[in-house]
């Protein structure tokens, strides 16, 4: 089958929600993709465009807005700018970031509903909904908190529960209770309009199943699951006085669901864009969609914006929806709510001038088809001994070879040899591997192929050594360097997408006006005769000082967090004076200490308890070495019946508190106490 030619590209971006800032995992999942594959396309000098902007409705803003005693515009006001100036400082290259609160999707959306409104499209529905009568208002399910049925959880929500990822009715939670007042909200009947999705699935299914084989498995795999379900009907309003009132008689009260209308600002933001010529890129046949997004916005953009779309009649369905997995932060995953996250807007602080490290390692680490961690150690390996040792130590060599030798000027290619017909060669054959590589979303793989030229080019330093050929033949060093920078060349134009500010200091350097992918894997970029400028660092070493201060800063966090969700265990049942006594409690002091044999929970501890001495096997192996108990003063239970432990004979029992990390922390006097005393 023959690959279908488009005019122009229209890609999107998921709307951030702007109830806080962005972090790393959205970058990761959507952002950075998006940019690379945009600036490929603008590379090549095709017709693209970006679209992104701030989702600024919906009852997480709400909810943000009445704790901190402001209006819902006050918080998205404050976020939008805040998401929007810190996206431009990363580089990400909009052509717009719009915003869900505009007069032109406030329009584009209540014109959108009233066309499938008109069309018969919408079912209406009664249903019983959570309602709080003290407050004198519906709840939408994230003002609801109860038991989660699956777990136990008690704080989970009427939409999900975050404890085991369960989703949720609001009527599924044990004892509800209203997140406004507290009380027990009672159901009433509402009346709303639903999409029956149900009605587009045998569309839906030979539309991806049949005929986009070629979708991301992560995102062709959920789909098919959620298709082999059964779609059902969805609500399309709510009873909420934030966001886009429904226009129609008898839904006063009500807006449009944020879910029907975020997508639309997709739309809206390409009319504020392109006010005159927008249509072409929704409605023409020959324009090519991508929308970039996490994989938890896989049903709104693969099942229910096409439904709509479809019911809608006149717009193009996305050609690919390369969705990402999550991204999670040191083996945890990354929660708003905890704090435990790499804000950007703090990083950009933080980390001045190194917006291309953040991105090569997010392109690097990208969870593309499973989730994918982040820690600070990594980003400090990765920009020490791959942007620092591998790229910018060819760059660099290359550059002060060149003002050392020749002044700046870049000298003629004489005769080449064999090795560097063969070198040539190599690096002709990037540029074929990383378009392949980005055409089909694989941006790891394609970060590769760029970092790949940057190892030809020191291996070709290092293997004919200028540095000692200039003391016995200069022509062939001339050649040598021509060829490196050369190579030098290439690399500013493949590296532009994944790290454009590095590349535009390249480029100032080697004096390249401009980056054009069709030069790529050319020997002749740089004209003999012409100059490179003094160099410059592209990027420097980061030091374990700066890295560790990150780790404490994360240690805190994950502490706070434990005593914040800390509930200390119910009292145990009341028991006699009498037998307490019973327990004979006794201080002894750790002589031996070892791991059992097979058993990695497992210690054996020989004690001195004023006696005969003991041996105790105890469960602390996970939270103490050996040695660190050695010398140690503990409590232990000497009345305890003996116990065989592995083979071995355990005469007692070490008492331990549960930190509230599950960590054991043992348990023992003061002062230094003579074995053998009792406690009580």
């Amino acid at each position: 089958m023959e690959e279908k030619k488009y005019a122009r590209t229209l890609v999107t971006t998921a709307l951030p929600y702007a109830n806080g800032p962005v972090h790393i995992g959205h970058l990761a999942g959507v952002y950075v993709p998006a940019d690379i594959y945009v600036r490929y396309l603008r590379l090549k000098g095709e017709d693209v465009i970006m679209i992104g902007g701030s989702d600024e409705h919906g009852v997480p803003i709400t909810i943000k807005a009445q704790k901190e005693g402001v209006t819902p515009q006050d918080i998205v006001d404050r976020y939008h700018k805040l998401i929007k100036d810190s996206m431009e400082g990363l580089g990400i290259s909009f052509d717009i970031y719009g915003r869900t609160t505009s007069e032109t999707h406030r329009k584009t959306a209540s014109e959108f509903f009233k066309t499938l409104y008109d069309k018969g499209e919408f079912i209406e529905k009664t249903s019983k909904q959570f309602y709080d009568e003290e407050a004198d208002q519906w709840l939408a399910d994230r003002y609801i908190t109860g038991t989660c049925p699956h777990c136990g959880n008690e704080g989970a929500y009427g939409d999900q529960c975050e404890a085991c990822g369960t989703s949720l009715n609001a009527t599924d939670l044990i004892n509800p209770r209203s997140a406004i007042t507290g009380n027990v909200p009672v159901l009433k009947e509402t009346k709303h309009w639903y999409m029956p999705l149900d009605k587009w699935e045998p569309r839906l299914r030979k539309w991806i199943l049949e005929e986009h084989k070629e979708w991301k498995t992560n995102v062709y795999g959920q789909c098919k699951s959620w298709l082999d379900a059964g779609l059902q009907p969805r609500a399309v309003t709510r009873d909420l006085d934030w966001g886009i009132p429904v226009p129609i008689e008898g839904a006063e009260g009500k807006v449009l669901y944020v879910w029907f209308d975020a997508p639309i600002g997709y739309i809206s933001n390409t009319i504020d864009l392109l006010p005159e010529t927008w249509e072409k890129y929704w409605k023409a046949e020959d324009t090519r969609i991508i929308h970039f997004i996490g994989k938890d916005n896989i049903v709104f953009h693969c099942l229910i914006f096409p439904a709509m779309l479809m019911a809608e009649g006149s717009y193009q369905l996305p050609d690919n929806v390369p969705a990402n997995e999550f991204l999670n932060l040191e083996d945890g995953k990354i929660s708003t709510s905890r704090n435990w996250a790499v804000w950007l807007h703090e990083y950009l602080e933080d980390f001045p001038g190194k917006q291309d490290v953040l991105r090569y390692v997010l392109t690097a680490n990208a969870p593309e088809t499973k989730d994918n961690n982040f820690t600070w150690k990594d980003f400090q390996d990765r920009n020490n001994n791959e942007l620092v040792a591998i790229l910018g130590n060819f760059v660099n060599r290359a550059i002060v070879l060149t003002n050392k030798y020749f002044d700046g000027v870049i000298p003629e290619a004489r005769e080449l040899t064999d090795y560097d017909r063969a070198t040539i060669e190599e690096f002709k054959g990037v540029k074929d591997e990383l378009g392949k590589a980005l055409d089909t979303f694989h941006f790891r793989a394609a970060l590769a192929e760029a970092m790949k030229l940057a190892r030809i080019g020191n291996k070709y330093l290092a293997d004919t050594e200028p540095w000692k050929l200039a003391k016995t033949d200069m022509a062939r060093v001339e050649t040598i360097m021509n060829i490196a920078l050369q190579i030098t060349a290439n690399l500013a134009i493949a590296f532009e997408p994944f790290l454009p500010f590095s590349a535009e200091k390249l480029r100032k350097m080697i004096n390249l006006d401009n980056a054009d992918w069709n030069k790529l894997g050319s020997i002749d970029i740089l004209k003999a005769g012409s100059r490179v400028e003094k160099p410059v660092l592209l990027f420097e070493k980061i030091d374990d000082e700066t890295i560790n201060n990150r780790m404490e800063r994360l240690e805190r966090i994950k502490q706070e967090n434990i005593l914040k969700n800390f509930t200390p265990k119910a009292v145990a049942e009341t028991v006699s004076f009498d037998d307490f006594q019973k327990l004979d409690i006794r201080v002894g002091k750790v002589v031996a200490c070892e791991k059992v044999k097979k058993a990695d929970k497992l210690l054996k501890l020989t004690i001195n308890d004023g006696m005969k001495g003991r041996t105790i096997v105890s469960g602390i192996a996970k939270y103490y070495q050996p040695e660190e108990l050695v010398g140690k003063e503990v409590c232990f239970i000497a009345n305890f019946a003996p116990r065989t432990l592995k083979g071995i004979e355990s005469q007692g029992m070490i008492l331990s508190a549960e930190d509230a990390d599950g960590r054991l922390v043992v348990i023992g006097p003061h002062g230094e106490v003579r074995p053998g005393v009792q406690v009580g």
